[in-house]
């Protein structure tokens, strides 16, 4: 496994088992919304909720991403841009989320979890090795890998738009992988993507 993407699943994991233990000050660490009547916002969450996850499936299915896309990327991108890559889109799925939680003017609630770090890795993936089989787990069905990450983001938007999946921050998944393709975009072109 590549050492970032080792580190990034050993955080996560350490994480988790502080949080249950009552280790974490979680209110500090989760993404709430600014400018709420009760505001616990600090700019620090844009970061610091990637690393907390609510249950046992939420983290077990955000390191299984992070393991199967992950070292891979990392091997690409090498460590240096792969962390710049990775932060960038767990900090562009939180923007999103804010973003589209304050037009829609939903009430102010937490998020948290890797999943925007994990969708932008997702996208690096099907970007990058397009024709690579990934598994589906249910139902295990091989698909290309655009059409994996194709597929995902579908579903996303979808349920997203419909607000199905309550607690599920879809447009924070979609946000990810947008923060994926702008780092994607500054890589190959660089910045401003000339």
């Amino acid at each position: 496994m590549a050492p970032v993407t080792q580190a990034l699943l050993l955080v996560n994991v350490a994480a988790f088992l502080l949080q249950n233990m009552g280790a974490l000050p979680l209110d500090d660490l989760m993404l709430w919304p600014p400018g709420s009547f009760d505001s616990r916002f600090g700019p620090w969450q844009l970061v610091t909720y990637a690393f907390l996850h609510g249950n046992f499936a939420h983290i077990f299915f955000n390191m299984l991403g992070l393991y199967m896309f992950g070292s891979e990327v990392e091997r690409l991108f090498g460590s240096r841009f792969y962390l710049a890559y990775y932060f960038g889109a767990v900090v562009s799925a939180a923007l999103c989320h804010l973003a589209v939680n304050a037009f829609m003017g939903l009430p102010p609630y937490p998020m948290l979890g890797a999943s925007g770090g994990v969708y932008g890795l997702l996208l690096a993936f099907g970007v990058y090795f397009p024709h690579r089989r990934v598994l589906l787990l249910i139902p295990p069905i091989p698909l290309p890998a655009r059409v994996f990450v194709t597929l995902f983001a579908a579903v996303e938007l979808v349920m997203g738009v419909t607000s199905s999946g309550a607690g599920i921050a879809h447009f924070a998944h979609l946000g990810g992988m947008l923060g994926g393709w702008l780092m994607i975009q500054y890589r190959r072109r660089g910045f401003p993507f000339r």
